[in-house]
């Protein structure tokens, strides 16, 4: 049995310090401690020795256990699974992937900083997109963009108090902005300062670095914040099971993030793929700006406040109009990247999952068939197919295929819908899990987990 614990970032040893059945590793900022009921010697020497019966470790923090270790590594053993079995009891899910939906709900679970009701986006750093590409991003933060899915889930879940406190962070960022800038990604503790920088000691996940601490995508401008705060933000408004509805004072905030939705929503940004050399006005972009408008609308009904619904839906009626004009391309026969753009992009798929357009428009049904045939590797999407910064991305981003299958769904396709599901949740994991991307010739795995 070996542990070798390390402390920042692998560049400081612990003072290892012991007593009958426990080590203490200590640092200057943290103190680890094991106890176990195997020899204290053999885990400092590192060296082997047979076993003749059955041993514990519990590694946390530097408390002393109230109760024998063995006894103490059963309890905890017995609760957890106790508590992940009630929680999985209380949630609504399909007939049809019962397992597939609560592995997938326990890990959305494992995903909340329960403090502030922050959700991160994965638990890892720097795993490369692809294999040597240096794509390798540090995804331990919250980024807005998931606002929308993560309570769109936790809805469909039942999963209320979870998404009680996820909006109670989603509404601390609109407080926090001030009617101004909205970052497209916080700390769990709402941290705005998440500064970019490379542990030039590691080698990375394979020998793949560089292995990054922070994320320079705190900087950018991304337009589609806003609306994926409203869309996120609405169900408190609409929801009779939470117990602190949203009324009249977080509407007045939330439209602070509508204007800055009307003033933005045709300016170039980074858009929702975080591009660090090249703006434009994306289309993703100005359709979550659309949303913004339109959901205000939506909560001004219910608020009975008429004129104010009138406001949103005349800038919504504006801006669909736009969109729907400026991003499509009569040479792909297909809603385009960006404003008057040819370059195809996945992104454009949120038209249905937002509400914009009908399915069963032509212009949509022709999109989906534009992107089946140059972003999709068989089962497997590509995000876009544009060069970006690192030149044209190898792997399929995960995402972009399941919104395929809503899309193909939605526009009646639902056999290949299926069978592609089907594929996905095949290409998982031996715990059930995938993560960001799959290499669509090898189904390997890459990029963040999970």
């Amino acid at each position: 049995v070996a542990l070798d614990v390390r402390f920042d970032w692998g560049r400081r040893k612990p003072v290892i310090t012991q007593g009958s059945n426990h080590l203490r590793y200590v640092g200057d900022e943290l103190t680890l401690r094991l106890n176990t009921d195997a020899s204290i010697s053999h885990v400092l020497s590192k060296q082997p020795f047979v076993l003749t019966r059955e041993h514990n470790f519990l590694l946390g923090a530097d408390e002393s256990l109230l109760d024998g270790i063995a006894d103490t590594a059963r309890l905890f053993e017995q609760e957890t699974i106790s508590y992940w079995k009630k929680f999985s009891r209380t949630l609504h899910i399909p007939l049809e992937w019962q397992e597939a939906v609560i592995r997938a709900a326990i890990t959305l679970e494992l995903s909340l900083f329960e403090d502030t009701g922050a959700i991160v986006a994965a638990m890892t750093t720097s795993i490369p997109e692809a294999p040597g590409s240096q794509r390798n991003w540090d995804y331990r933060y919250c980024w807005l963009r998931d606002a929308f899915f993560v309570v769109r889930a936790l809805n469909s879940l039942s999963e209320v108090g979870t998404m009680e406190d996820y909006l109670r962070w989603l509404g601390n960022v609109v407080v926090q902005s001030k009617g101004g800038h909205i970052q497209p990604l916080y700390g769990i503790g709402l941290e705005r300062e998440l500064p970019e920088s490379i542990m030039v000691h590691l080698g990375g996940y394979r020998g793949m670095g560089p292995v990054r601490v922070g994320n320079q995508a705190q900087e950018h401008f991304q337009h589609d914040v806003y609306g994926n705060v409203v869309l996120g933000a609405a169900q408190s408004f609409h929801d009779h099971r939470l117990l602190h509805r949203a009324g009249l004072a977080e509407f007045k905030r939330l439209e602070d993030v509508g204007e800055q939705a009307v003033h933005n929503y045709d300016k170039p940004d980074a858009g929702m793929w975080e591009l660090r050399t090249r703006a434009r006005i994306h289309t993703s972009s100005a359709l979550m700006c659309w949303a913004a408008c339109d959901r205000l609308a939506k909560i001004a009904h219910v608020l009975k406040l008429r004129e104010r619904a009138a406001y949103w839906q005349g800038h919504a009626a504006v801006m669909q109009e736009r969109i729907l004009r400026e991003s499509w391309s009569e040479e792909r026969q297909a809603f385009a990247e960006s404003f008057g753009g040819r370059d195809l992009d996945a992104s454009v798929l949120l038209m249905i999952e937002v509400g914009f357009i009908d399915p069963k428009d032509p212009r949509f049904i022709a999109t989906v068939d534009a992107l089946e045939t140059h972003l999709c590797d068989g089962p497997y999407m590509r995000r876009y197919e544009a060069p970006d910064d690192f030149g044209k991305p190898e792997t399929a981003f995960n995402i972009c295929t399941f919104w395929r299958i809503d899309a193909l769904a939605r526009i009646g396709r639902k056999e290949q819908a299926r069978e592609i599901f089907n594929t996905m949740l095949a290409a998982r994991n031996h715990v059930g899990l995938l993560s960001e991307d799959t290499h669509p010739v090898t189904g390997e795995m890459w990029g963040n987990f999970p």
